[in-house]
This record gives structure tokens, sequence and C-alpha cells, in this order.
């Protein structure tokens, strides 16, 4: 009775230490390769995350906000999450993209057909497609300026004639 007791606990101890390494080496990278998305979309060296698996939300912190150059400019904030799906990430956050000189909020990521090489982000207003071998890899990040983070979008538009009304309607400044 005693033996099986222990050999029990072994092949107990065994299979923690299994599932343990298991989700040791899994990474944010894993979560987007297993849902068919390229891990160059998050920059380098994340290791502050978490995902739910059965909804598919997910929540990563850095160190600092950041920036990233791809054909165009990321911003990535402190705080990024959204909701994984096969090929999608929606409800994105934390995550601005800079078209010429004014930056943009990337609402969602997609990859509608693999085969076709593009990446599809959503800033709102239009769909920007890119080609997935930029995003391959995950890129270096170098810090970027804390002092305009959460305003960027309204101190651009006022120094172009505009404001911001009550509602967040863009209004010209006469």
């Amino acid at each position: 009775m005693n033996r099986r007791i222990i050999l029990w606990a072994i092949l107990l101890v065994g299979l923690c230490r299994i599932e343990a390494k298991a989700q040791a080496s899994s990474s944010i990278y894993d979560h987007l390769k297993a849902h068919g998305l390229p891990i160059g979309i998050l920059p380098k060296g994340i290791t502050e995350y978490s995902v739910d698996p059965t909804s598919g939300f997910f929540q990563i912190n850095l160190t600092e906000p950041c920036d990233a150059k791809f054909e165009n400019q990321f911003h990535y904030d402190f705080n990024i999450s959204g909701y994984l799906s096969m090929g999608k990430i929606g409800e994105l956050s934390g995550v601005s993209q800079q078209e010429l000189f004014l930056w943009f909020p990337v609402r969602c990521i997609r990859v509608d057909d693999p085969s076709s090489g593009l990446i599809y982000f959503d800033v709102g207003v239009v769909d920007k497609q890119f080609s997935l071998s930029l995003f391959e890899d995950p890129r270096d990040c170098t810090a970027a300026d804390h002092s305009s983070n959460g305003f960027q979008f309204q101190d651009q538009f006022v120094s172009l004639g505009y404001e911001i009304g009550r509602k967040g309607i863009l209004r010209a400044d006469s």
C-alpha cells in the first residue's frame, strides 16, 4: 500500500514538473504563432504578459513605452491589450502607428489569408496593408518620449488648427 502511494506521489510530482516546464517555455510570441499571427507585430523582449485561454484576452506590460520602425513608425505603450483569435487581434489598445506626421491608434491587426503575404492594421479610418515579411521577427524597441503619451493625438490636431470638442468630435478651430 505504501509503495503505491509513493509511486503515485512520484508520478504526480513528475507530471507537475512537466506542466510547469511547458508553461515556462510558453511566451506571448508562441501564442501569436498558435493564432496564425507573425511574432514581429510585438516588440522584442516581452516577458510580462497574461493570456486568458477561454476568451483570448491578453495583456502585456512593458518596462517603458517604446517605438519600433517598420515601413512606418509604431509606438507601444506601457500596457498593451486585446483579444487573440485565429489570424486576428481585436479590440487592441496600447499600439499606435505613425502616418506622415500623425499618430493613429491601431484597433485591430489581422491576417485574412496567410498565402497572400499581407497583414492589415485597422487604424480607424482605413486598413493599412503591409507585407507579412516585415513582421517575421520582433524588432528592437527604443525608449519613447514619455511626455506626449496620452496627449499626442490631441496635441497634433490642436497644432493643425483643430480642437477636440466635448464629445471627442474633431472640429476646426477658428
